[in-house]
């Protein structure tokens, strides 16, 4: 059972890893922009919260969510004056992190459910 876990947790670890690097590229390559990418990095992004976020990261996790989407959206002019490629990053960061965020989130919420 320990092998498995151990599995699961490198791909969580490889989901998250291959799903920055992807926000990355299709910010940089404007023609991989689409549904396709959107709905791998929204699957990436659901597969990091369930097996990348253990209960002990959870308020950080969640904290860093909130940050990075209120940050972007606050500077989104900003960033696009300086370079429109850097304001397409963030926004696919954030279409990968906030599946993620949300799984976290219900799962959170069943915990403090289950502890009562």
């Amino acid at each position: 059972m320990a092998k498995k876990e151990a599995d699961l947790t490198k791909l969580g670890h490889y989901s998250f890893i291959a799903g920055l690097i992807i926000a990355i590229v299709v910010a940089l390559v404007p023609q991989l922009r689409g549904d396709v990418a959107v709905w791998i990095m929204v699957i990436l992004g659901v597969i990091v919260g369930f097996l990348n976020v253990t209960s002990k990261e959870t308020t950080p996790f969640l904290v860093a969510t909130v940050a990075l989407i209120i940050a972007s959206s606050a500077s989104a002019l900003s960033l696009s004056a300086i370079w429109t490629g850097l304001t397409a990053m963030l926004g696919n960061v954030i279409i990968f992190v906030a599946p993620a965020a949300i799984v976290v989130a219900i799962k959170t919420v069943f915990m403090l459910a289950e502890t009562k």
